[in-house]
């Protein structure tokens, strides 16, 4: 029996089998139906699982209930950014929603090839057994992405922001399900109403230096910001020397307790306070006199601008990334 093995990067494998697949051609584009099976070593990565738990988190600050983890719209997801990756959509017409001819599913343009009974939500039905619509939101930047860039990007664009409060256009709607996907450059959630029969995705092991600090994991040692903030206070009080820095009080971290309406231009997030306080000469040397360590909800960030308009944080963003290009907008 002839078999072909069909893949866009890992964990997106689908074997194509001739008795159960039919392939035919259209517009001399060769497509296949897949198998409607997920494989069954599909796992998500720790960094997808600490994507989905940042939305969640965000949506319990609301009091909106958490959504599911579904195995069905993660590879669903998995796919579509491996493929947004190796493949990117070439045509102005075609925006970050498409999928191209070159894996086991149909080749689709969004929004050009959308209509009432062809659309890009029915993606899941395609290739896993999930019977509902899926709804897609895409973040994409020109490095690898950073996983508090996503969750604040979303945030800060009202038709993102929508998906994860449930409001706007997705008022009254219940999420019953949501995939995460992360690969490279990219990452996507996809959003169902419909429960996922397949249930929840096993969640499997990457290379340590890429996994990112996950605070939703207990650890044996763990700096604590507040506890640092207290030695802070005494070591000004007693004129004792931090053990960081000859300078503690150019070093001292400045507690953000409430929303101030600022943008902060952000260029080391979610790392060890002592490991804050070891960066900042440095940074101030390459001409960021006013960097600075800030705690946000309880977590370590360096920002070397801040500003009450937006657009004038936007375009500072611009020119500290020509030193920092993971530098991110976090607006408080």
């Amino acid at each position: 029996m002839n078999r072909f093995l069909l893949h866009v990067g890992r964990n997106c494998i689908v074997l194509v089998v001739l008795t159960i697949v039919l392939t035919w051609q259209l517009n001399g584009q060769r497509v296949v139906k897949p198998a409607n099976t997920i494989p069954s070593d599909f796992c998500i990565s720790p960094m997808e699982m600490k994507l989905y738990k940042m939305i969640n988190d965000y949506r319990k600050r609301f009091d909106l209930p958490p959504i599911p983890l579904s195995r069905s719209l993660s590879y669903v997801a998995s796919c579509h950014v491996k493929d947004l990756l190796l493949n990117p959509p070439e045509e102005e017409s075609c925006n970050f929603h498409s999928w191209s001819g070159n894996g086991p599913w149909k080749q689709f343009c969004y929004p050009r090839d959308e209509n009432k009974k062809n659309s890009v939500w029915d993606k899941p039905k395609e290739f896993t057994t999930y019977k509902g619509k899926g709804y897609e939101i895409v973040y994409w930047e020109n490095s690898s992405v950073v996983m508090d860039s996503v969750i604040s990007f979303w945030k800060s664009i009202p038709y993102f922001k929508s998906f994860l409060m449930n409001n706007g256009k997705w008022q009254g709607k219940t999420w019953k399900a949501i995939g995460i996907g992360i690969y490279e450059n990219f990452a996507c959630a996809w959003f169902g109403e419909l429960s996922d029969q397949e249930g929840t995705p096993a969640v499997c092991g990457i290379n340590e230096d890429q996994i990112p600090p996950d605070s939703s994991k207990s650890k044996p040692v763990k700096e604590n910001p507040e506890a640092a903030l207290k030695a802070d206070i005494k070591t000004s009080k007693t004129g004792s020397q931090d053990s960081a820095t000859t300078e503690p009080l150019l070093t001292k971290p400045e507690r953000i307790d409430g929303i101030n309406g600022k943008v902060y231009v952000i260029v080391k997030s979610q790392i060890p306070l002592a490991e804050a306080r070891r960066l900042l000469p440095g940074i101030r040397t390459k001409g960021f006199q006013n960097a600075k360590i800030i705690i946000l909800e309880n977590k370590v960030r360096i920002s070397v601008f801040e500003s009450v308009r937006k657009t004038e944080a936007e375009n500072k963003l611009r020119e500290v990334k020509k030193v920092y290009k993971d530098a991110w907008l976090l607006k408080n």
